[in-house]
């Protein structure tokens, strides 16, 4: 399917700090560089627009399995990304204006024919809190706002709520407000900066002390397996981040017909990697920007997803050359 070995380019954050027991972005690396494509890293202050192109200081990459040496990196170059043929963006959030502006310029590379996992304009499109409520059957109640009295309604409405910035990851900034509203005005005063900024309510989900499933979609296909993130005692928060432990399982009627919803618009977005979180019955998020927890279920389940990636990515990139 290629006639070449692929030259595969990777924006992430930077790669002495991530977790080698656990990175998702490092077990695509592994598989890219398994099939003999050269591997080619920035960070998101690297890139650059120069006369309308796209540009990056690019350093040659080289990974390992190795615990104790996962990374080797070449002298930064600058040099242009049209000479790349893919992209993983996976710089994790906030998706705050350095992000965006991030993204606006692999959107640059994007129309000189790079390939970038995932498509710049889903990246721009889909908040990943907010684009789940593109499926209200599939979520709890919810509420965005930034006006005290409107989510001081919710909360008198549904008396157990849960409160969140839109624009967090891995648990950060996520209140369980009880019945009692202890605390309701504080935190709301704090989550919207005095009622200047948006930020979501949802209906508290006691099924989360089960865990918080990811489940994650390969080019629209499901994994057939989730993890299941169990909060600690005393915690709302299935989130790693946040101190969960991850338990793979199997998806349910109910995961397949959640996914069944989100599937054509997936599709249609071309959204490659995509990763739903699910409470009990019911979507609280859809993550687009880099979704995590390939490497435990793998680990569980003999699964290697990375590959799979890899393998759409080929696919992908066939259809545009017309076969």
């Amino acid at each position: 399917m290629s006639q070449r070995p692929l030259k595969v380019g990777v924006v992430m954050d930077p790669i002495a700090d991530l977790s080698y027991k656990k990175d998702t972005s490092l077990a695509m690396l592994w598989a890219a560089q398994d099939r003999g494509w050269s591997l080619h890293y920035m960070e998101q202050e690297d890139l650059f627009l120069r006369d309308g192109r796209a540009h990056a200081r690019l350093r040659d990459l080289e990974v390992f399995r190795d615990p104790a040496r996962w990374f080797a990196l070449g002298e930064a170059m600058p040099r242009p990304l049209a000479e790349l043929d893919v992209i993983l963006m996976r710089k994790d959030p906030p998706v705050d204006a350095h992000f965006l502006n991030a993204v606006h310029l692999l959107g640059f590379a994007e129309r000189e024919g790079v390939l970038v996992v995932n498509p710049t304009r889903a990246l721009l499109e889909c908040n990943e809190k907010l684009f789940a409520q593109q499926f209200p059957q599939c979520c709890a109640p919810t509420l965005v706002s930034c006006r005290e009295e409107e989510l001081r309604a919710f909360h008198a409405e549904h008396g157990d709520v849960i409160l969140k910035p839109l624009d967090g990851m891995g648990g950060t900034g996520v209140f369980h407000v009880l019945p009692d509203g202890r605390n309701l005005g504080a935190i709301i005063e704090m989550l919207t900066e005095r009622g200047t900024r948006q930020i979501m309510a949802q209906r508290y989900l006691p099924e989360i002390k089960a865990g918080d499933t990811r489940i994650l979609l390969v080019d629209g296909e499901p994994v057939p397996y989730g993890l299941a993130r169990v909060p600690m005692a005393g915690e709302t928060r299935g989130n790693l981040a946040a101190g969960g432990q991850g338990i793979t399982r199997e998806l349910t009627d109910r995961d397949r017909w959640l996914i069944e919803q989100v599937q054509p618009m997936v599709r249609e977005k071309g959204l490659m990697f995509v990763g739903l979180d699910v409470i009990g019955d019911y979507i609280t998020e859809i993550n687009v920007t880099s979704p995590t927890c390939v490497r435990e279920i793998d680990d569980q389940r003999d699964t290697d997803i990375a590959a799979q990636l890899m393998d759409a990515i080929l696919r992908r990139l066939a259809e545009r050359r017309g076969g």
